[in-house]
């Protein structure tokens, strides 16, 4: 079943994906409050998704997800990511850069917390609450390959 955000994903999501990375470490991210994020199934497939992220330093990000989403499972075989600009729907605003990502542990959960509240502040938090999404979630830390 094709989910709402598949809807509506910018098709040049996908050919972003497959052209791989152009850039190398975060520098383009910077200002921007969507990334798009590709990550790979077991067939090498990328898979486009657009995501917020907060930038903690030059050298790692943050994602918040839902604990069960197929990134997290995907991460988990495979910690290969590309990560760039993008506008909320995907479509790409500047070059891929390589990383690797890895699901942070339950000890560094309040870090990258931290990391998203002040690239977004009040607006996150009233998102969240419009949404009401109470499933578990998972944080994502990626570094520049």
């Amino acid at each position: 079943m094709t989910s709402v955000y598949d809807r509506v994903r910018h098709a040049d999501a996908a050919s972003a994906a497959r052209a791989g990375a152009s850039a190398s470490g975060f520098d383009a991210l910077r200002g921007h409050k969507y990334a798009l994020l590709v990550t790979y199934r077991r067939s090498g497939e990328p898979v486009p998704t657009p995501v917020w992220f907060g930038l903690d330093g030059a050298e790692r990000l943050y994602v918040r997800t839902g604990a069960a989403t197929a990134k997290v499972k995907r991460i988990g075989a495979d910690p290969r990511v590309l990560l760039g600009p993008a506008d909320a729907r995907g479509k790409p605003l500047g070059p891929l850069a390589a990383g690797t990502a890895r699901v942070v542990a339950d000890d560094e959960r309040s870090r990258a917390e931290s990391v998203l509240r002040k690239s977004y502040g009040l607006g996150r938090r009233l998102y969240e609450g419009l949404i009401g999404d109470r499933s578990p979630s998972a944080y994502l830390e990626v570094t520049p390959a």
